[in-house]
């Protein structure tokens, strides 16, 4: 089972209907986007996350139950509000992102009881919880206490400039988390940010990169391969990275190091590729997301070429 420890908020995305520019609330935060993307796909998934004593709070937990996920563990904030992330989608699809954050509910997460965690193979970390000081206290326990109980630690770099404007400084920390975990993701632009010489010197850790249109590329023990995606025209982006690194994990979830062959690699970043670019069809992290059947169906067609 995949564990996905994180932000949960709303995204309110906009788009002008009739002259008159809304905003449409969708459910998501990218480790919880992870972990209903990962029960979609049909793999064993959990959440930890917080939400504030609001409507906004009612709604994702009613929404989180709705997804019949293998674990659920989230806490109601009742000083605080749920984080809002505001999001602009252009005509190609591609989002921007402006987040209504100030002491909200997102980074005060909720102790995991020990069933829930000892159910899981990976512990999925997302990185918004890293801006605060009680986010980086709670990542810190929850990698220590993953590596003690011999568990996966997955690390989504997910780096926003809005949120850790000073970019020396984000680095920095951020090498902190990626250097204690096992599974790292990155986006083409974190992979310069963060400098290919600093990230192929990983050489312990299986490094994953996406590549947009092009597709993405892993790296592990000084070997590295990359896969092609399918060809679609998107809609809304937003959350396509998430639903990449579910399918990746689902492939990973239950396979030690030893099983990353050329061939398992390659063949895990295709499905997941097949994940991020269908997710891309409507709008939402999650509304959009495709089920197994489709996934392996596109998938299955790859495998064929």
């Amino acid at each position: 089972m995949i564990l996905s420890v994180g932000e949960i908020l709303v995204d309110m995305i906009g788009c002008e209907r009739d002259g008159v520019f809304c905003y449409e609330r969708k459910a998501g935060g990218a480790p919880f986007n992870v972990a209903c993307a990962v029960k979609k796909f049909g793999g064993s998934s959990a959440f930890a996350g917080s939400v504030g004593d609001d409507l906004i709070g009612d709604f994702l937990k009613k929404f989180a139950a709705s997804r019949k996920l293998d674990g659920l563990c989230i806490s109601t904030e009742m000083e605080h509000n749920t984080t809002l992330a505001f999001v602009d989608i252009d005509a190609s699809g591609e989002r921007s992102f402006c987040f209504y954050r100030k002491s909200t509910a997102d980074y005060r997460l909720p102790e995991i009881d020990d069933a829930l965690f000892e159910k899981a193979n990976i512990i999925h970390v997302g990185s918004l919880m890293l801006s605060e000081e009680v986010g980086r206290k709670y990542a810190d326990e929850l990698m220590k206490r993953a590596r003690y109980g011999g568990k996966t630690v997955s690390f989504d770099v997910n780096y926003r400039t809005d949120i850790f404007r000073d970019t020396k400084s984000a680095i920095a920390l951020y090498k902190r988390y990626i250097e204690r975990a096992d599974i790292v993701k990155l986006s083409e632009d974190e992979y310069e940010i963060f400098g290919a010489e600093y990230v192929n010197g990983l050489k312990d850790k299986l490094i994953c990169i996406t590549l947009g249109s092009r597709g993405s590329k892993w790296k592990f023990g000084g070997r590295e391969g990359s896969a092609n995606t399918i060809s679609v025209k998107p809609i809304d982006t937003t959350g396509a990275g998430d639903a990449f690194y579910a399918g990746l994990l689902k492939k990973l979830d239950g396979v030690d190091k030893s099983g990353y062959t050329d061939e398992f690699l390659n063949g895990a970043l295709r499905y997941a590729n097949v994940c991020g670019a269908l997710n891309t069809l409507g709008h939402g992290a999650i509304d959009s997301l495709p089920d197994a059947a489709t996934v392996d169906k596109y998938f299955n067609e790859t495998q064929s070429r």
